[in-house]
């Protein structure tokens, strides 16, 4: 099954348990994919699905920080319960001992050799770690590593 149709069913198991917090969110995960959808003209697969709910966790985060700052714990509180869901149907992240394993291999493979090679690396890394890895972490421990070089 792919996972929008996955996402469906989970929406459907929600509606019949009465879950109405999980609803809301699965409910947002679909209207994000079918928007897309509708915009683009388009039936989109497993890896788009993946990157809208990335960025779905990505404006999530960025909005805790926002409610932390402002010290409303109680908004902050309900985005993290929203990205706990969202979550599950990511797929298992990245150790941080793996993310750099996985740099220094694509740096030996691409032959950086500098900071200008960055775009190069990030463009690699980024097809291997689809969904897997946040990409600001993964910018910076590229920098880090190719700055030592």
């Amino acid at each position: 099954m792919s996972l929008k149709g996955q996402i469906t069913e989970d929406m459907k198991v929600a509606m019949k348990a009465g879950d109405k917090d999980r609803l809301k969110v699965v409910r947002l995960m679909l209207a994000a994919i079918k928007q897309i959808e509708v915009d683009k003209r388009i039936e989109m697969d497993d890896a788009a699905v993946l990157a809208v709910l990335t960025k779905m966790v990505k404006q999530r985060r960025d909005s805790i920080e926002q409610f932390e700052k402002g010290k409303r714990e109680d908004l902050a509180k309900i985005e993290r319960d929203e990205i706990a869901v969202i979550e599950a149907y990511l797929p298992q992240q990245l150790a941080a001992d793996e993310l750099a394993a996985m740099v220094d291999e694509v740096i030996r493979a691409s032959g950086a050799e500098s900071i200008r090679d960055m775009g190069k690396v990030m463009g690699q890394i980024k097809a291997k770690a689809a969904g897997r890895a946040d990409m600001g972490a993964v910018s910076a421990t590229v920098k880090e590593r190719l700055n030592a070089l």
